[in-house]
């Protein structure tokens, strides 16, 4: 199944709530460090329920030992300034999501390493900034699964 990776996230019960998700959609979950929060946080193992056995996460150092980790897999970047809907892009089953933080979403840098092709958006109006990440990891991440014909689920 496909990978979320989520860039520095700095809200614990947001990323509790990714590990529940990732638990229910079968993904593989990567936590780029530093983090907001340290991995026994109480609000952490609040949102994630009893899910933290059930789903594979992996924490990284940095970027660069992330990058080593996925191995050359595809990166689609899931981001307020992507190119292109996140419902216009054929996913394939070992795609990683990337996200950036809540605060401050990717870094440039990490943009730029992108193809334009691989940035994604989530439609929103106008006057807004950004969605909660929990909200748009499992906007995008069950548009990939359906398209992947909801591999493994029930």
């Amino acid at each position: 199944m496909f990978h979320i990776a989520l860039y520095e996230p700095r809200i614990a019960p947001n990323t509790g709530n990714i590990i529940r998700l990732s638990a229910n959609n079968g993904c593989w979950l990567h936590l780029i460090e530093p983090l907001g929060f340290g991995l026994e946080d109480k609000q952490l193992r609040r949102a994630g329920l009893d899910y933290h056995d059930l789903t594979q996460v992996s924490v990284h150092s940095d970027y660069n030992g992330f990058l080593q980790a996925i191995d050359g897999r595809r990166i689609l970047a899931c981001t307020s300034k992507g190119n292109y809907r996140y419902d216009q892009i054929e996913y394939n089953k070992d795609d990683v999501l990337l996200f950036g933080s809540e605060t401050a979403g990717l870094p440039v840098s990490i943009h730029q390493s992108l193809d334009p092709q691989h940035r994604l958006r989530i439609p929103m109006l106008s006057e807004n900034r950004s969605l909660n990440l929990s909200n748009a990891v499992a906007i995008v991440s069950y548009e990939a699964w359906r398209q992947l014909g909801f591999l493994g689920g029930q």
